[in-house]
């Protein structure tokens, strides 16, 4: 169990499935599909708007904990709990891919100095 502060848009989101059938009858927030229905949802969703990428949730993960989160200044720590990571090691390998943040945060140090 964790509570977090939730952001503007994800209290949107929660507010408009809030009578979706999958969560009116239970005590879960969102309605929840398998990760391989999620997947054939996003291979549909990428064919209609023409994305010429393969998406997954495992993507969707990996884009959330690097591009949301740590790249915007976010904590390892409190991306690793809100990931559900037990060992902080865990959320390391997504810190390794935006060694890009490095470079700006060294030329942002250089500009105030």
């Amino acid at each position: 169990m964790l509570r977090i502060p939730l952001l503007d848009e994800a209290e949107r989101i929660l507010e408009k499935y809030q009578d979706h059938p999958k969560v009116h009858s239970s005590d879960i927030l969102l309605p929840v599909y398998s990760n391989q229905k999620t997947n054939q949802y996003l291979r549909e969703i990428t064919k209609a708007v023409k994305i010429d990428k393969e998406l997954s949730f495992h993507a969707a993960r990996h884009t959330f904990a690097t591009t949301v989160t740590l790249a915007n200044g976010v904590p390892i720590e409190t991306v690793s709990k809100l990931l559900g990571h037990t060992k902080l090691s865990t959320t390391q390998i997504y810190a390794r891919a935006i060694d890009s943040k490095i470079s700006d945060d060294i030329k942002r140090l250089q500009e105030r100095l």
